[in-house]
């Protein structure tokens, strides 16, 4: 029950991060120097998060920040435009699930107690 309780924290913790960075770069990603820094930060914090459900919830919920900021609004116009800086932060996003799902940790397989191999 512990095991399910701390990883449930952990994907808490991932999401709500993700969101506070993921909202963070949205809002300076238009000014070049906002780019960089809200690209590298979110970077920095992928590759200090452990390998597993703290990494991967914490990119899918940046990935969806982005994704959501990238649709139309019912008034009209964008958080994420049609352009160059737009196009960054948006293969970024896809960039950092892919590399928080291709960096988990694989789990040693558990040896058979009494049995050899043939």
């Amino acid at each position: 029950m512990r095991l399910l309780a701390g990883g449930l924290a952990r994907c808490g913790a991932g999401l709500l991060l993700g969101l506070v960075i993921g909202v963070a770069t949205v809002a300076v990603h238009p000014w070049w120097w906002g780019l960089l820094i809200g690209v590298a930060a979110s970077s920095a914090t992928l590759v200090v998060l452990a390998r597993g459900a703290l990494r991967i919830s914490y990119a899918v919920a940046w990935a969806i920040v982005v994704a959501l900021a990238a649709t139309p609004r019912p008034t009209g116009g964008y958080a994420i435009a049609g352009n160059l800086d737009g196009y960054v932060l948006i293969t970024w996003a896809v960039l950092m699930v892919i590399v928080a799902t291709a960096t988990v940790q694989k789990r040693a397989p558990a040896e058979d107690s009494g049995r050899r191999g043939a």
